[in-house]
C-alpha cells in the first residue's frame, strides 16, 4: 500500500514514530470524538463501484428502488383498473420503491406464459430501458412460469402483487409471531418458485465422509432445487410447530374472556381506513398511528368499559387489501380468529376513498375465508371530514346499519361508542338479588361481569336488579329473591 488516505487515524507516539505531522488539536482525537472519528466513513478520491457490482442488500441502502408498474385490466370499469393501480403504487411506496411508470393493458384474460401480451413485453421492456429501472412489479400474482419468462425478455427483477405484500408485511413485523407468521407465509409462496439451471445444480453422493454411501454408492444425488425444497419444508414445518405454541397463550387468554363473560369486539378493515386511530379515540391505547399501509401486523388488545359499567376488550387486527395472498391467509389464521370468534366486528372504512364499497366487498371475502361472516356487524365510516358528502350519503344508504365519525378531529366518536354499547350482547338471565352487607365483593363483582339495572340500600342488604350470565346466576343462586318476594 504506497498512500494512506489522510484521516487515517494512529496514536500519537506512533505517528511520531512513522514522522508523520500531526497538527492536530490533541483534545479532538481522544475520547467521544475519537470514537465518531473511528466510526465515520472516509471516501476514498478516484474510486468507485458500479451499481451493477454491489449486492442487492447494500444497492437497497444506497437508493429507493425505481419501478414500473404493469397490469392487466380484465373485468369492471376504467375506474375499478385505474383505482387498483393506483393502490399498487401506494403499496410499492410503502415497500420502499419510486415508481417512475404506471401502465397497464385490457385484456380478456392474462396471457399464461407473460401474463401480459407478447407485444406488450417489448413495450415494457422499452419502458424500462428509457426511465432506468431496477424492478417490473405486476399487478397480479404471477404463475412461476411467467416470472420466469418474464425476468427472461425483460432483464430486470420482476415482482408481482402478492411478493410485494410479502415483503411490506416483512418489513412491518415486530412480535416474535408476526415474523414467524410472516417468514411462514414467505416460504409458503417460494417453494412454488425455485429455479434451477439443471445439471450443473445436481450433486454427487460423495464417499462416506461427506455422507454417502463410498463405492458403488456415487451418482448425481439430489439436486440443487431438491435440497433447496427440502430445506424449506424442514423450516415450514419448524414454523408452524412454533405458531402452535404461540397459539395456546391467546387461546388461553380468550378462553378466561369466554368463562368470565366478557364480550370482545374486534376493529377490522381495510389497510389504512384507520382502525387503529379508532381504538386510540375509544381506548386510550396509545397504538401507532402511521398514514402507510399495514402499518399494524400484531393485534393489540385493550380493556374498556361501557357507560353502564359493562367489561368488554376490543382488538385492533391486521388490515386487509384486495387479493389478499392466501399464504397470508393461512399464516395469519391464528390472528384472524380474533375476528371470527369476537362478539361484534367494528368494521371500519375509508370515507375519502375513491372506491369504498370495493373496500368493503374485499374485507368481507376475508371475513368468509375465516368463517367470520355471520358475526355482527357495525360499519364506521371513518374521514368524515375530508370525505365527499354525496359518498357519505351512498354508504349510509346501503349500510343501514353504520355510524360516521372522523378519529383524526373525534367527530362521531360518541356515536360509534353508543352503538358499540348497543350492538354488544347482554347477560342472559335477569335477577333480583339480596345481598347481605357483608358480601361487598359479590355487588363489585355484579358490577365487574354484569350489567347492573338498578340498586338499592336497605336495613336488610343490597337490592341488586341486574342481567347476569347463566354461570353467575347459579352461584348467586343462594341470594336470589323469587317472585313472590317483595323487592
Amino acid at each position: 500500500m504506497t498512500n494512506a488516505p489522510e484521516d487515517f487515524d494512529l496514536d500519537d507516539e506512533l505517528a511520531e514514530t512513522a514522522g508523520w505531522d500531526d497538527e492536530a488539536d490533541p483534545e479532538e482525537t481522544i475520547g467521544s470524538m475519537e470514537l465518531a472519528e473511528r466510526h465515520a466513513l472516509r471516501r476514498v478520491v478516484g474510486l468507485s463501484t458500479e451499481l451493477e457490482d454491489i449486492s442487492e442488500v447494500e444497492y437497497r441502502q444506497l437508493r429507493l428502488e425505481r419501478v414500473v408498474l404493469v397490469g392487466v385490466w380484465t373485468e369492471g370499469s376504467v375506474q375499478d383498473a385505474e383505482n387498483s393501480m393506483a393502490e399498487l403504487a401506494l403499496l410499492a411506496e410503502t415497500a420502499g420503491s419510486q415508481v417512475l411508470e404506471n401502465v397497464y393493458q385490457r385484456r380478456d384474460k392474462p396471457d399464461p406464459a407473460t401474463y401480459i401480451g407478447r407485444g406488450k413485453v417489448d413495450g415494457v421492456r422499452e419502458i424500462v430501458q428509457a426511465t432506468g429501472a431496477d424492478t417490473v412489479i405486476m399487478d397480479g400474482e404471477l404463475a412461476p412460469s411467467q416470472l420466469r419468462n418474464l425476468e427472461d425478455k425483460l432483464k430486470v427483477k420482476v415482482v408481482d402483487r402478492t411478493a410485494l405484500i410479502l415483503d411490506i408485511f416483512a418489513q412491518h413485523a415486530k412480535s416474535k409471531e408476526g415474523k414467524a407468521q410472516v417468514e411462514l407465509a414467505q416460504l409458503s409462496y417460494m417453494k412454488q418458485r425455485l429455479r434451477g439451471w439443471g445439471g450443473q445444480l445436481s450433486r454427487q453422493a460423495g464417499g462416506r465422509v461427506a455422507g454417502g454411501e463410498g463405492i458403488g454408492g456415487r451418482g448425481p444425488g439430489e439436486t440443487k432445487i431438491e435440497t433447496d425444497r427440502r430445506r424449506i419444508n424442514d423450516k415450514i414445518a419448524k414454523l408452524r410447530r412454533e405458531l402452535a405454541q404461540m397459539k395456546t397463550t391467546r387461546v388461553t387468554k380468550r378462553g378466561e374472556r369466554h368463562r368470565n363473560a366478557v364480550p370482545s369486539v374486534a376493529i377490522a378493515g381495510y389497510t389504512n381506513a384507520g382502525k387503529s386511530s379508532i381504538l386510540n379515540r375509544l381506548t386510550d391505547a396509545g397504538v401507532l398511528v402511521e398514514d402507510a399501509l399495514f402499518a399494524t401486523l400484531d393485534p393489540t388488545t385493550r380493556r374498556t368499559t361501557t357507560s353502564d359499567g359493562r367489561v368488554y376488550t376490543m382488538t385492533d387486527t391486521v388490515g386487509f387489501v384486495r387479493h389478499l395472498p392466501h399464504q397470508l391467509v393461512e399464516a395469519f389464521r391464528s390472528t384472524l380468529e380474533e375476528v371470527a370468534d369476537a362478539d361484534l366486528i367494528v368494521h371500519v372504512v375509508d370515507g375519502s376513498h375513491p372506491d369504498p364499497e370495493g373496500q368493503l366487498s374485499a374485507v368481507r371475502g376475508v371475513f368468509a375465508d375465516v368463517d367470520a361472516g355471520k358475526v355482527r356487524e357495525l360499519v364506521v365510516i371513518n374521514k368524515a371530514d375530508i370525505a365527499d358528502p354525496l359518498t357519505l350519503a351512498r354508504l349510509r344508504l346501503n349500510e343501514p346499519h353504520s355510524v360516521v365519525c372522523s378519529a383524526k378531529t373525534g367527530e362521531g366518536i360518541a356515536e360509534v361508542l353508543a352503538a358499540i354499547e348497543d350492538d354488544l350482547p347482554r347477560p342472559a338471565i335477569e335477577v333480583r338479588l339480596l345481598l347481605p352487607y357483608s358480601r361487598g365483593d359479590l355487588v363489585s363483582r355484579l358490577h365487574d361481569k354484569a350489567e347492573v339495572l338498578a340498586t338499592e340500600h336497605t336495613a336488610d342488604g343490597t337490592l341488586v336488579h341486574a342481567r347476569v350470565s347463566e354461570a353467575l346466576a347459579g352461584e348467586l343462586e343462594l341470594y336470589t329473591l323469587s317472585e313472590s318476594e317483595p323487592s
